[in-house]
């Protein structure tokens, strides 16, 4: 007990041996109370500020490598939290120590081998304070270290180790610990003394034969060549001396990542001859270290860590200098193509396929045919592995949602997505450039898939998805000939293969490829009516994932040739809607809604009126009788529930039942056949729009019956569980069907044209049914769906809802939110959100009600009761670094008539608003930031802004983008002076991310 209250008097130097075994038994194997007593004692001392004090005593007296650490983690704090408020003569008495430390310790071998670690470390707290004191109170920090290097090899090393984090520092780490001027202050003083930086490398690789000095220098190149001005690079001795050590085995790793930072660099055509010097020598000396018939898979598989790192590296290095390789062939195939299309007609195939083509000046018909012709045999071999490897089209994933019902989902921005989508404008291009070649490979790799020589899964997925995406990249007639033999051969590939798997994977691949031809599909209405027969019979085949197949391309055929449907004396949606029974009868439910879409299409696009709604009141009727079939099973009552076993009883008698008997919507499975009932509603209004107004006009007040039932379910469901209720399988169930509910009126209303009728019919029966019902439910029994569908309406019907307004307000406002207060209350609740999208939403809505504020007569109260509320808010927000986003929208002034202070309670008279806000806001920051200094209370405009920038400097990052209005003047001058500084240095290129960007006030 007198040992730790003696640690804990920090007023005398403190007692290392008791520091000692305090850490010892931290980290020890002792009892688990000794170690929380000691990890509670360590806590304490590193929180009392005056512990750094000790930090010097510390170290000079221990020997416990985890005590210095200890020692170091405290001084770590001060120099990220506290270090510009400590007095000058502190902050340099810790700098030349910590410098002296590493010094010493480098200066031997043996001491820098055995404290390597510590060494480490030190050097880690010497470049926190660097991040401070360079280059303004440390100007000659650079050269120091420069010199140093040159007294000791060791020393040399470990001061390559010190300029490798500076710049790790400086150009990686630095988001989110500095401000973007500081950076810059810091990115500009590295370019500018590189110069010495530069000397000392060269004569390292160029005078030592130490190893570990050598690799040091290379890790420490390999740190800086992304961002050094490209001079250095190029027009001195760097690259060829780089080269000299490829061949040698101790530094081919790191030589190569140097090299590979060369070829990732963006410098036009300037050092073009250079960088192909490189390549050529990097080449010739690769072919004594790897030969070129070695076999690269199994020499990576069976060779040790430092081989596989080494081919690793060597494919990065080949990625970065052809600046990824499906990148750089996009790019030499785009070329190729304008150089045989755009000269001949430049308008008709700028926008051929929906790519982007740049016309490619200053060459000759001549010269630009010959280099097609050059390239001609690479071209048909690049062909070819593009079909063989073609990225997947998009990845669709069957999922459960929070209420337990399986969904769809489809991710449309993954990397697989992104490279098909380049793979796909490839093969474009290189089908362009010769048709009969991407035909005859295609065709060829199909033959191999029949005879067997070729045929596995992958090999035709791939080139099926390479088939599919070259859809209209042919004339129409050699595409339509191609098309009719790929399904031929596709068909007699499904005939002769055995298993249910190996069909199943054919089938699949047939399905993609005519769902990819749209415009043969049109043309050839008998092929396009058997493809769709065909598809309705791979909606009975059960063998996973055909199903589901067969409903996607059932929807995007029907999406693109919807009117061939509907345009006969005995059109096929007709003929269609008399066997539906039949040909949904094996779907699961999300299949039965994706058809229903489908279906829906096909309707929508029935021009007579008479037609559409028999069509219609046809589709509907099915789930119009759904109900449910009770069954017994053995002695267990269990409930079945499919579309292909229904009763086919009334919705009506649904209804019906629930008015005499409310008991039977409890029914987990009539609960689920109404949900189906309204999800293949919501498919089917998706696709109409407002040809689906006789069908919800039919169900409409019924469905807001049964909504107001399963509501009543629900509150007493929650009212009678307590507050975990809402979370059972069953509460989740009846909420499914309100919020299906809600989602089937807000769909309709959404897709519906603009029709202020349609507005005027539908919205006021929901008013307490839906309203209503939010407003006297229970917080836990609320929908959030009925904000959305409300905003819906207002945003489509806008001044046709004015009368209704007030009433919305009323409903959703009184229940959640009651006054101005909890509008405020809500407002900043949303911009201190850690979600991005709320948190800018939030300050969104803040600037606009102090806009309007500012231009109302009740500005002036509103400000009094909320301005001083809104700043503590604010800089709460600023100085989190949890929040980023939206600096530009985080302060909003305006002007004032009357005072913004309590005079009663605030005794000095202040001489208007601003210097209150400004003495306010001081208080605000000294108050919870300790470490800012106090200043006089008032404090001229200057020194207010100071302080501002000097505790946000300390606190979090600036966005680069939203903060650049501060001292603008001063920033356009140093920019200038800047831009100067840099024009003088040979070769240099300013990086793009340096930026004018200041602190706003």
């Amino acid at each position: 007990f007198l040992s730790t209250r003696k640690l804990r008097d920090l007023s005398q130097p403190i007692d290392v041996a008791v520091l000692d075994a305090t850490v010892a038994a931290f980290y020890g194997t002792g009892s688990k109370e000794e170690r929380a007593a000691a990890d509670q004692i360590l806590r304490e001392l590193q929180n009392n500020p005056d512990m750094w004090l000790q930090v010097v005593h510390i170290l000079s007296n221990t020997q416990n490598l985890n005590t210095k650490f200890f020692a170091l983690q405290v001084l770590e704090g001060v120099i990220k939290y506290r270090w510009n408020v400590l007095p000058a003569e502190q902050r340099d008495g810790m700098k030349n120590y910590i410098s002296d430390v590493i010094v010493k310790l480098s200066s031997n071998e043996g001491s820098f081998r055995q404290e390597r670690l510590y060494v480490n470390k030190l050097n880690i707290i010497l470049v926190q304070i660097l991040k401070h004191e360079w280059p303004a109170r440390w100007r000659s920090f650079i050269p120091d270290l420069v010199t140093a290097a040159k007294t000791s090899e060791t020393i040399c090393e470990n001061c390559m180790a010190i300029l490798k984090l500076l710049s790790e520092e400086v150009f990686d780490f630095s988001r989110g610990e500095m401000t973007q001027q500081k950076i810059k202050e810091l990115k500009q003083s590295l370019n500018s003394e590189f110069q010495l930086i530069h000397e000392l490398c060269l004569y390292v690789l160029s005078a030592s034969q130490r190893t570990e000095l050598i690799r040091a220098t290379l890790a420490t190149l390999h740190a800086f060549l992304s961002w050094i001005p490209l001079g250095y690079i190029f027009e001195s001795p760097l690259l060829e001396t780089l080269l000299k050590f490829f061949p040698v085995p101790s530094y081919r790793n790191l030589t190569l990542q140097c090299l590979t930072e060369v070829a990732a660099l963006n410098f036009g055509d300037f050092y073009n001859l250079q960088y192909v010097n490189m390549y050529n020598i990097l080449m010739t000396q690769l072919q004594t270290v790897l030969p070129t018939n070695t076999n690269i898979p199994n020499a990576y598989t069976n060779g040790s860590s430092e081989e596989q790192a080494f081919i690793q590296n060597l494919a990065l290095f080949f990625t970065s200098f052809y600046k990824v390789c499906l990148d750089y062939w996009n790019s030499l195939v785009l070329e190729l193509f304008e150089a045989s299309h755009n000269l001949e007609n430049p308008a008709a195939t700028a926008n051929m396929m929906g790519l982007q083509m740049p016309l490619l000046p200053g060459m000759g018909d001549g010269q630009l045919m010959q280099r097609r012709q050059l390239y001609a045999g690479p071209m048909s071999k690049l062909r070819l592995l593009m079909i063989s490897r073609m990225a997947k089209p998009e990845e669709v994933l069957i999922v459960e949602d929070e209420n337990g019902n399986i969904v769809r989902e489809t991710l449309k921005d993954n990397d697989v997505l992104v490279q098909y989508k380049i793979m796909r404008e490839t093969l474009i291009y290189l089908s362009h450039l010769d048709h009969d070649d991407t035909e005859k490979q295609m065709l060829r790799k199909l033959s191999k898939q029949l005879n067997g020589e070729d045929w596995t899964w992958n090999n035709l997925n791939t080139l099926c998805w390479a088939i599919g995406s070259i859809s209209g990249s042919m004339m129409e007639e050699q595409e339509n000939r191609f098309l009719v033999m790929v399904i031929r051969d596709l068909l007699n590939l499904c005939e002769i293969t055995k298993g249910k798997d190996n069909k199943a994977v054919i089938a699949s691949n047939i399905m993609y490829v005519v769902g990819q031809y749209p415009r043969f599909l049109r043309a050839h209405w008998k092929f396009l009516k058997t493809v769709i027969n065909k598809l309705f019979e791979f909606m009975h085949e059960t063998h996973p994932g055909v199903q589901d197949m067969a409903c996607d391309t059932f929807l995007k055929i029907v999406q693109k040739c919807k009117r061939k449907f509907v345009g006969e004396n005995e059109p096929f949606v007709s003929e269609l809607l008399t066997t539906l029974p039949t040909t949904i009868a094996d779907l699961e439910p999300h299949q039965i809604h994706s058809f229903y879409e489908s279906v829906g299409h096909m309707i929508q696009a029935e021009s007579e009126i008479t037609k559409r709604e028999e069509y219609l009141q046809r589709l509907m009727s099915l789930p119009n009788q759904a109900c449910v079939l009770l069954m017994n099973i053995c002695f267990k009552h269990w409930i079945i529930m499919a579309y292909n076993s229904f009763i086919m009883q009334k919705w009506a008698e649904i209804i019906g039942h629930a008015r005499g008997n409310v008991d039977f919507l409890k029914d987990q499975d009539v609960i689920r056949t109404v949900l189906n009932i309204l999800q293949t509603n919501t498919s089917a209004a998706s696709a109409l729009g407002t040809y689906f107004l006789p069908q919800i006009t039919l169900i409409f007040l019924d469905m807001l019956n049964v909504y107001k039932m399963y509501s009543e379910l629900i509150s007493s469901g929650i009212a009678e569980g307590g507050p975990y209720a809402s979370r059972t399988s069953y509460v989740k169930l009846l909420r499914s069907v309100k919020r299906e509910t809600l989602k089937l009126i807000e769909t309709f209303l959404d897709k519906a044209e603009d029709q202020p009728q349609i507005g005027k019919q539908f919205v006021p029966p929901m008013m307490d049914p839906v309203l209503g019902d939010y407003a006297r439910n229970l917080p836990d029994a609320r929908e959030s769906e009925v904000l959305s569908l409300f905003a819906t309406i207002i945003n489509k019907y806008k001044g046709a809802m004015i009368e209704d307004v007030p009433r919305i307000f009323e409903a959703v406002f009184q229940c959640t939110l009651e006054q101005l207060k909890l509008v405020m209350d809500s407002v900043m609740w949303a911009f201190r959100h850690t979600e991005r999208n709320i948190a800018e939403t939030g300050l969104n809505l803040l600037l606009e009600m102090l806009k309007n504020f500012q231009n109302s007569e009740f500005c002036n109260q509103f400000y009094r009761s909320y301005f001083v509320l809104i700043v503590q808010e604010i800089f709460a927000v600023l100085t989190d670094t949890f929040h980023k986003p939206g600096f530009k929208l985080h302060v909003e002034s305006g002007s004032l008539t009357e005072p913004l202070w309590d005079a009663a309670t605030v005794s000095y008279p202040y001489p208007n608003n601003g210097m209150f806000v400004k003495e306010y806001t001081i208080k605000l920051l000294g108050a919870s930031f300790p470490n800012i200094p106090a200043s006089e209370s008032r404090a001229d405009l200057s020194t207010f802004k100071n302080h501002i920038r000097d505790f946000l400097v300390q606190s979090k990052e600036f966005s680069a983008q939203d903060n650049k209005d501060l001292y603008a003047e001063e920033a356009a001058a140093q920019k200038e002076r800047e831009r100067q500084r840099m024009l003088s240095i040979p070769g240099l290129i300013a990086p793009n991310e340096i930026q004018d960007e200041m602190v706003d006030s």
